[in-house]
């Protein structure tokens, strides 16, 4: 049994997939038809985690759209991670839209996910980091991530 929750809505050419859950062993994407659309937007938000058997099952599934143009939108860092890992994970055809960034404050040990998104916090080849991100207290807050390595993807 999947642990994984997929929505699909089309309208026009367009179709629309939201995820939530987890992208693992147990994950049978074959009953989710990509193919034959122009245009896929990929919600990924709600994605926890993703294993190495997820990985190559998703991989064969992006396979499976052909020429369509796929947008990636609100990744989460488990899903932006595997972009800069793994080859193929973000097809060819593919672009991210937009995709949190996790900020941290040291003193309070408080959490915070930032999205960014494309034309505003980064464009082809840059990233135009927000300033004065703040936790709930008025703390200011720093990346969480090594910059180089998470926003490899945008660099390519």
């Amino acid at each position: 049994m999947s642990k994984l929750d997929v929505k699909m809505n089309k309208a026009a050419d367009k179709l629309s997939v939201q995820m939530a859950g987890t992208i693992d062993e147990d994950v049978d994407f074959a009953q989710f038809d990509l193919a034959g659309n122009q245009q896929i937007e990929m919600e990924l938000a709600g994605v926890k985690s993703i294993n190495s058997c997820g990985i190559r099952e998703w991989i064969k599934w992006m396979g499976t759209a052909g020429s369509a143009n796929i947008t990636f939108a609100n990744c989460p860092k488990v899903i932006v991670d595997q972009i800069n890992m793994v080859d193929g994970f973000l097809p060819a055809s593919a672009k991210v839209s937009s995709f949190f960034v996790p900020y941290y404050n040291d003193d309070s040990g408080a959490e915070k996910n930032v999205l960014f998104r494309y034309g505003t916090e980064f464009q082809e080849g840059s990233v135009m980091p927000p300033q004065g991100i703040k936790d709930d207290e008025g703390n200011e807050m720093e990346m969480d991530v090594i910059e180089a390595k998470y926003f490899k993807f945008i660099k390519k």
